[in-house]
């Protein structure tokens, strides 16, 4: 049977229920997992550095359009991860002899291809899975034994089935610590409750980077929202002439805030939205309390929700400001703009008075021009008949020259109004054209 075509993004939709597939794990079993903060878009730095270290190996290297790549390099296994924001390499190897955190996976790793990792530090942490059983007693002898006495928070996990524990702190190595005790997991089912761990550590962090953002913006809003307040306040008191200068100060705070807005409102959102990850990952541990210990989630919450809440306080607070900004600044536009067409008024009654005195002016000078038409027409006329007269004709100048007057008169007013009319024609055909 032969299928209709296929979307072009059918297959890709499909498998993206499967990326990032868990590593199946049996105990014991250690791994070292560390976050590197990449620059976005992706150069391909990391894909490029997962190549080198698999022609080490003599191992299949990852696809070009990989994001997740598992590797079997013999000493060790390889997992990469590239996320939007950072990348995530896990190096898993048995527990061997000792202490679950004695010998970390990450050391079976070239340490020259490990100062050669694209970006910057952001999570790293151990995990160790044993196979054994656990009571109150282990848990509390593990503070001493495997972190550093201090508190520790934990639960049993998935029904019971593993208890999991950890003090979130940074030990001496760098590295966080997460020990499992896998009382009845499939390699599948404890694959993932390990990975869900390690992805709160880094998620928990990657939710708290905007917080020294956030604090450092608090003094910031509290100055501008007192330069706002002030503009407002001399709104209400002052003259056309200040308008314009109290405009120009509010644009100058405007663009201020802009430019912080643009620059933190996508760091605070993906904080909400690796928090939103941190509470998914806590409930999909299942967890169930071990008397006097904190849980994953209690913990987390306790520590993250004070810090998102600052986050979300000093968004919201900032964009609230850029909206305040943008009336007030709509509204002293519209005063500014009155003033101007206030202004624009006076000027073009101004305009008027002058092209009425013009008009009264080119009366008087057109009546003047037809008085010194007429007139000096009127004496060619008188000479001519002047002349005439020393000829012997039977012609009298003066005579000659009243009788024209007022021929002469009719004809200048009329010479000077069809010169008017035909200029008025002009100027009426040019602004048709115009229009």
């Amino acid at each position: 049977m032969k299928l209709p075509e296929n979307h072009a993004q059918r297959f890709d939709l499909n498998n993206e229920v499967h990326a990032r597939p868990p590593e199946p794990l049996t105990a014991p079993v250690k791994l070292s997992c560390i976050a590197m903060t990449t620059d976005w878009p992706y150069r391909n730095e990391d894909r490029e550095i997962v190549i080198e270290l698999t022609k080490q190996y003599g191992a299949p290297p990852p696809g070009p359009d990989a994001k997740h790549f598992s590797v079997d390099l013999r000493e060790f296994r390889l997992v990469w991860e590239r996320h939007t924001e950072f990348t995530r390499y896990t190096f898993i190897t048995p527990v061997g002899k000792g202490e679950p955190f004695d010998n970390p996976a990450i050391e079976a790793a070239p340490p020259a291809w490990l100062e050669k990792l694209p970006g910057k530090l952001i999570a790293a942490a151990h995990a160790a899975m044993v196979a054994e059983d656990c009571n109150i007693e282990d848990v509390v002898a593990a503070s001493g034994r495997y972190f550093a006495g201090n508190a520790i928070i934990g639960s049993r996990t998935s029904g019971g089935a593993a208890i999991a524990l950890t003090d979130f702190r940074i030990h001496a190595d760098g590295f966080g610590r997460f020990l499992v005790y896998n009382q009845s997991m499939t390699p599948w089912h404890a694959g993932r409750i390990v990975q869900r761990l390690l992805e709160i550590e880094t998620y928990r962090i990657m939710a708290l980077l905007p917080l020294p953002v956030a604090q450092g913006l608090n003094p910031l809003l509290s100055s501008w929202e007192s330069e706002l307040s002030e503009i407002t306040d001399a709104m209400t008191q002052t003259s056309d002439l200040e308008e314009q200068k109290l405009l120009n100060r509010l644009t100058l705070l405007q663009a201020a805030i802009e430019k912080n807005y643009t620059q933190t409102q996508f760091r605070f959102n993906a904080s909400a939205a690796y928090y939103a990850l941190v509470q998914r990952r806590n409930e999909e541990l299942r967890e169930e309390r071990i008397t006097g210990m904190q849980t994953f989630s209690e913990f987390t919450e306790r520590r993250l929700a004070p810090a998102m809440s600052t986050c979300m306080a000093a968004s919201t607070r900032l964009q609230a400001l850029s909206e305040r900004v943008d009336r007030s600044a709509q509204l002293l536009s519209t005063r500014v703009d009155m003033s101007l067409e206030k202004q624009n008024q006076a000027v073009l009654e101004s305009m008027n008075r002058r092209a009425k005195l013009q008009l009264r002016l080119q009366q008087t000078v057109e009546g003047l021009s037809i008085a010194a038409i007429t007139y000096y027409v009127v004496g060619v006329i008188g000479y001519v008949a002047a002349g005439l007269e020393q000829l012997g004709w039977a012609v009298n100048a003066k005579v000659v020259m009243g009788l024209t007057s007022p021929f002469v008169l009719a004809l200048s007013a009329l010479g000077v109004w069809r010169a008017r009319k035909l200029v008025a024609e002009k100027e009426k055909q040019k602004r048709d054209d115009e229009g």
